[in-house]
């Protein structure tokens, strides 16, 4: 039997609306989505914390309790960057081991963690401190394709997590460019190395029209999980649909055994959800459709959201074309960093910058010189001499792990906003966002908003005293 991961509260809607889901938009459907039997429900991290705070109004953390308390007998799962946590650069152990406490007492059992350029160095911390709290580890290989990146390579590299504690491993293929018969190989090989009661996961999108294809012969080959989304929300840049994959599996040897027609109701009480994300902009025809350019480019749905988004504040929407050619090119000289957050988004605005200045690395974003650096971590192939010397100058790069290189900051970020503090996770999500976290408490101040009410305002996703 095949186990599903339902995605539609975290990365459906990230991927094809740029994770502007509210709580309210959520919460009515939690008890239905509680009763389906999925293996978990991806519902929090991720860009959900990030976008809780600055776009929404909400605090992610108060979403996650709700939650939580609506889905009480399915296991929740987030997405976690290793080092990165849900930020943008690397943040002292202290800090990681302290989010990865709150996340698990707060109400996750799954955490799926990652590192962008695959170095096993920026996942060390938040393993420990998973299995320290008794969260399931979920660690994640970020599947890409380049001249370093073979099946052999991935399949150490999951034998390596194993043995660093995982008891899931994840592959994780955020472009959707992981072909049928490719996943095949490589989950039979992965297999062949792992222990029998560790789990591979699958988690593929709809991007390229391949998604479904490739979970088929990965269920084949013994895949025990696949993540899919809800019809409403599910395909283009999503993940592939629940319904249908379900469908596929009836009265087979893989048979999920979720109920069909439940399904088809719960994704329909979801559409005028994805009506609202459509009227409000974020919906868009790009996010929807299958593209068979992802496979050449290799961009992930949450970044070509983001690509879109950033070239609609510069009126250059005429070049998106462009920027989508630039992205591999730019990849080949920064040394074939996978396209997942926080590398995705460098990349990505990387490419946007040289597209529209005119000039290749005329102008360069402070991420692109510290990736360059070394300050994200070990590149999975040395970068161009040329770029490097362009870029850095003669700047020495960083070889160690990056978070060696920083002192603990948990003390520091609490007395820095020791008046604006309600709860002790307040401090971890200005540690994450200072700016964004400190505007969201202001904001709760002025209007009078506790995280422990329990009165929601389904306008705005908080809680109102």
């Amino acid at each position: 039997m095949v186990k599903i991961t339902e995605t539609i509260l975290r990365d459906a809607h990230q991927s094809q609306a740029a994770t502007r889901m509210r709580l309210d938009e959520m919460l009515p459907m939690a008890a239905q989505l509680d009763s389906v039997g999925y293996y978990s429900i991806e519902c929090w991290g991720g860009a959900t914390f990030d976008a809780c705070l600055r776009f929404l109004n909400e605090d992610p953390w108060e979403r996650l309790r709700a939650l939580r308390k609506a889905m009480p007998n399915t296991k929740l799962q987030m997405l976690l960057r290793g080092q990165n946590i849900l930020g943008y650069k690397h943040y002292a152990d202290d800090v990681v081991d302290e989010f990865v406490k709150k996340s698990i007492e707060n109400g996750i059992d799954i955490i799926r963690i990652f590192d962008a350029l695959n170095d096993k160095r920026n996942m060390e911390q938040a393993i420990k401190s998973c299995k320290k709290y008794g969260g399931i580890c979920e660690a994640t290989i970020s599947y890409t394709t380049s001249p370093v990146h073979t099946n052999e390579y991935f399949v150490q590299l999951a034998k390596d997590l194993e043995d660093m504690g995982a008891d899931n491993i994840c592959i994780k293929d955020m472009a959707g460019i992981l072909l049928p018969y490719v996943a095949y190989d490589l989950v039979k090989e992965m297999k062949k190395v792992l222990k029998k009661d560790t789990l591979i996961h699958l988690h593929t999108h709809q991007t390229a029209g391949t998604g479904n294809l490739t979970y088929l012969k990965a269920i084949e080959a013994g895949v025990d999980i696949i993540d899919t989304a809800l019809n409403a929300l599910g395909n283009g840049t999503s993940q592939p649909s629940t319904e249908s994959m379900v469908a596929v599996l009836q009265n087979t040897e893989y048979d999920t055994k979720l109920d069909l027609k439940l399904l088809n109701e719960i994704s329909n009480e979801f559409i005028p959800v994805a009506e609202r994300l459509k009227k409000d902009g974020w919906l868009t025809e790009k996010s929807i459709k299958t593209d068979v350019k992802a496979l050449i480019y290799q961009v992930p749905g949450g970044m070509l959201s983001n690509l879109v988004g950033q070239l609609k504040k510069l009126g250059a929407m005429d070049k998106f074309d462009q920027v989508l050619a630039e992205v591999p090119n730019v990849r080949k000289d920064l040394g074939y960093p996978p396209l997942v957050t926080p590398t995705s988004q460098i990349v990505g605005t990387q490419a946007v910058f040289n597209v529209v200045s005119g000039e290749r690395y005329k102008v360069v974003s402070a991420e692109t010189k510290g990736l360059l650096k070394g300050e994200y971590g070990h590149l999975p192939a040395e970068p161009s001499a040329e770029i490097v010397k362009q870029i850095l100058g003669d700047t020495e790069r960083i070889t160690c792990r990056p978070a060696d290189l920083l002192e603990p900051e948990l003390a520091k970020y609490r007395e820095e906003i020791k008046e604006y503090i309600e709860q002790d996770e307040d401090v971890l999500s200005y540690a994450l966002f200072p700016q964004v976290a400190l505007n969201f408490f202001k904001y709760r101040q002025a209007n009078k908003y506790h995280v422990d009410s329990a009165v929601a305002d389904p306008a705005k996703g908080i809680q109102i005293v």
